[in-house]
């Protein structure tokens, strides 16, 4: 296997370790499960979509090829390291084969090169651009994944000189996103993020493109053949913003629903906690481990793309809900955040964000680093309360332990796995639930009857613990907010 080494590093292969994820989950295989996760049925329907060998997407063998339906079976990594670390080169590249392996593919081999700027033509120098070419011959890839997202000039220039496809980062990532979508309003924002993307990168194969379909006049053609004036690509990019603006006014249509259920959530005081945190960081197994939801748990980037509510309740027995979110990742397409905005309003939009973080992860700083970036853009969300959950305590050491309890003081400490620390973590999400969203005042009046308004509005916007009909009026025992509580004293009987 020929692997290039970063000049400085140290003697142990950089492109060695990352194909053999030393030091990551997913070194580890298949994630076993527990009691909590349910049947996990979903699972056949993802095995079923992952690719086979021998399917060959080499240029020479096409003539055009839809970008969702770019087939990733066999693939070379391509790093550039501009600035930073050898370390922090080899975290990006070891999560870029995650992604890839995700998506369904083999990874073969990796190649990177520090270099001072992008190449303007190729992202890689010539030289290494020719020695890429050479380890993707040598392996028998058909595919090449670069770890950054290339201009559409740089993609054809590497595709020129490798005589393969090639893939970016962001292109990846909305494969997965792809292949895992299952609900209807998922699959319209990822369709509308591949579109986005795919939209300043449109090219044909030959002189079909360029050419005005009024020419075919001049050309003898003759009546019934004139046209727009316009050029293939150019008929294909109005067809794609047509169906981009049917798509945003899809997911637009959907918003209603979501903020229907937000409302009555509130209007009946239940708090909401928000799950959020990097990719593969253990949010769907928290979720299942603290409200037995079954949802679906995969040792995957991306498992989740849905969000997913299910009610839960703290030690006291307050209720509260809690909302699985689609996870984060060093530089998240903006297609991505922008098509899934109306998802990560969930965010926020809660009383509290339960941000989860792998603390057995190589690099857990700069998976909080990535997701308060995300969170930054979200509305609200960086308002909402955050409470750190340092999961996967059975794989990570007590030195990095320490080390993170330090770094984020209130931290809980927790493994979804094994259930350790779920104890403390819900009293700490039920102290911090007062907090953000105090309990309402609890109040015992007689209401007479013609003021059954405010009772419709105790049992709208609090909670009723009894209610009797006396001679008088209706006996009330209810948990309402101060304000409903004012009115009802108000007219009560003595």
């Amino acid at each position: 296997m020929t692997n290039t080494r970063i000049a400085g590093d140290e003697p142990d292969d950089v492109i060695a370790r990352i194909l053999s994820r030393s030091g990551t989950a997913l070194q580890e295989g298949e994630y076993e499960g527990t009691g909590d996760d349910g049947e996990q049925l979903d699972r056949e329907d993802r095995a079923a979509l992952r690719r086979v060998d021998s399917l060959s997407t080499e240029l020479e063998d096409v003539t055009e090829v839809e970008y969702r339906r770019i087939r990733l079976e066999r693939v070379v990594l391509v790093g550039l390291v501009t600035s930073g670390t050898t370390a922090e080169a080899e975290v990006s590249l070891r999560e870029l084969a995650a992604l890839a392996e995700t998506a369904g593919s083999a990874v073969l081999d990796g190649l990177i090169q520090r270099r001072a700027t992008p190449d303007p033509a190729t992202y890689l120098g010539s030289g290494k651009a020719k020695e890429l070419r050479d380890i993707v011959a040598a392996n028998g890839a058909d595919t090449v994944v670069v770890d950054s997202e290339l201009a559409p000039s740089q993609r054809r220039g590497l595709e020129d000189v490798v005589g393969v496809k090639v893939v970016d980062r962001t292109a990846l990532i909305l494969d997965i996103f792809a292949q895992h979508a299952k609900s209807r309003e998922g699959k319209a924002q990822v369709e509308l993020a591949q579109l986005e993307y795919l939209l300043p990168r449109l090219r044909g194969w030959g002189e079909s493109m360029s050419r005005q379909a009024g020419g075919r006049v001049a050309a003898g053609a003759g009546i019934g053949s004139r046209g727009p004036g316009e050029t293939q690509i150019e008929l294909d990019r109005r067809r794609i913003r047509t169906r981009m603006a049917k798509l945003r006014r899809q997911i637009a249509g959907l918003a209603p629903a979501r903020e229907t259920k937000r409302l009555t959530r509130r209007r009946r005081h239940t708090p909401s906690v928000a799950i959020v945190g990097y990719t593969n960081a253990g949010k769907s197994s928290l979720l299942n481990r603290l409200t037995s939801a079954g949802v679906l748990v995969q040792n995957q980037l991306f498992a989740t793309l849905d969000p997913t509510v299910r009610r839960a309740e703290t030690p006291e027995g307050r209720e509260y809900t809690l909302t699985d979110t689609v996870g984060f990742v060093r530089r998240l397409p903006t297609q991505l955040v922008e098509a899934f905005r109306s998802t990560l309003e969930e965010a926020g939009q809660a009383d509290l964000i339960l941000h989860v973080v792998d603390a057995s992860h190589p690099d857990p700083v700069g998976q909080v680093e990535a997701v308060h970036a995300v969170l930054a853009d979200v509305d609200g969300a960086s308002d909402v309360r955050e409470l750190i959950v340092l999961n996967k305590a059975d794989r990570a050491g007590e030195a990095e332990l320490m080390a993170l309890r330090t770094r984020f003081p209130g931290a809980v400490t927790v493994s979804a796995f094994t259930g350790e620390g779920i104890d403390e973590l819900t009293h700490a999400i039920e102290r911090d639930l007062n907090e953000a969203a105090p309990i309402g005042e609890e109040i015992s009046v007689v209401v007479p009857y013609d003021r059954g308004d405010l009772v419709s509005r105790a049992h709208a916007d609090g909670k009723v613990l009894s209610e009797e009909f006396g001679p008088d009026g209706t006996e009330l025992r209810a948990i309402v907010d101060p304000a409903l509580a004012a009115d009802l004293r108000l007219v009560a009987l003595p």
